[in-house]
């Protein structure tokens, strides 16, 4: 009996994190980004609910794309006092994201589609972290924001894998945090 063959996997994602977990996790795998508009979380009553309509928003981009394969789409937001922390616009809404979670625990989510190609088949989740950011003093505020590290990253901050620090796991996946839930997504594929 011959050995299945192994399926196309095509991320719906520019993310050099996600391509990074990916990757390391022994994954083959193309890049397709989904260049689309994520709409502002006002509006969305909780996190769950808007990382999902997200990703599933790239997914759809992405799967008219691809005759055959599976898309993986994600897309990871902070929560914190009700509202969606999303991607900083330039470094002043950098500065106002990072003193908002300073000296906090805040959740990040991310939600996950994976979109079958033929046949349409589509399974979706989220996964939630708890994450506590320090409180940052002037200098080093200043010395954060001149990294550039923040950018494109939700909640101004993209977590070091060891002893960060400013960032803290306080439950859930750090890989999560990352951009990726491996543990779950391993387990799914």
């Amino acid at each position: 009996m011959s050995e299945p063959t192994p399926v196309r996997l095509i991320l719906a994602s520019g993310s050099p994190a996600r391509r990074d977990l990916l990757a390391r996790a022994g994954f083959s795998f193309e890049v397709v980004p989904a260049h689309i508009d994520e709409p502002p979380g006002d509006g969305f009553l909780d996190p769950r609910t808007y990382v999902q309509t997200v990703a599933w928003l790239k997914a759809a981009a992405v799967a008219p794309k691809v005759n055959e394969g599976l898309v993986l789409a994600a897309d990871t937001v902070g929560w914190l006092d009700g509202k969606v922390i999303g991607k900083p616009e330039d470094e002043d809404d950098a500065r106002r994201i990072l003193t908002t979670l300073g000296g906090r625990e805040h959740e990040l989510w991310t939600g996950m589609v994976l979109w079958r190609r033929p046949g349409d088949l589509q399974t979706c989740w989220q996964e939630v972290s708890r994450v506590f950011f320090r409180k940052l003093s002037s200098a080093e505020m200043d010395a954060y924001l001149a990294t550039r590290i923040w950018q494109g990253c939700s909640g101004a901050y993209a977590i070091q894998e060891k002893d960060d620090p400013f960032v803290k796991l306080i439950s859930g996946s750090l890989s999560n945090v990352i951009g990726l839930p491996m543990e779950s997504l391993t387990a799914v594929l």
